[in-house]
């Protein structure tokens, strides 16, 4: 059973960093496509970085790039995101994803385990 824990979320004020932890367990860690989602209230869960299987080529939405950054530790299981420069904007709960089958795009477009997820608060 795949199962997905992430940790590191916080309060924090505008212009700190985060670094957001995610462990997975149940299958082959290294196989398969990992990523980060958010969410806020009402609305719909949004990708905002992903990697792929493998030594991993990250993607990121538009809206973190140059600010966050993926990575993974295959020997760890875990999958990282550093928050940089945080803004109000990027307060949300944010989910841990992994592809269901193996491989898988750096945007983890087909279908995913989640985690529980983790809440980010970012105060202006």
């Amino acid at each position: 059973q795949v199962q997905l824990v992430e940790s590191g979320g916080g309060l924090v004020q505008a212009g700190d960093s985060l670094r957001l932890s995610c462990v997975a367990s149940g299958r082959p860690f290294r196989v398969f496509a990992m990523g980060w989602f958010r969410q806020t209230p009402g609305k719909e869960r949004k990708f905002v970085a992903g990697v792929t299987a493998g030594d991993g080529v990250a993607s990121y939405a538009d809206s973190v790039k140059d600010r966050f950054t993926i990575s993974r530790d295959n020997a760890k299981s875990t999958v990282y995101l550093q928050m940089n420069s945080l803004k109000p904007e990027d307060t949300a709960v944010y989910y841990c994803a992994q592809h269901k089958d193996p491989l898988g795009n750096g945007r983890l477009t087909g279908e995913k385990y989640w985690g529980e997820g983790t809440l980010v608060t970012v105060s202006s």
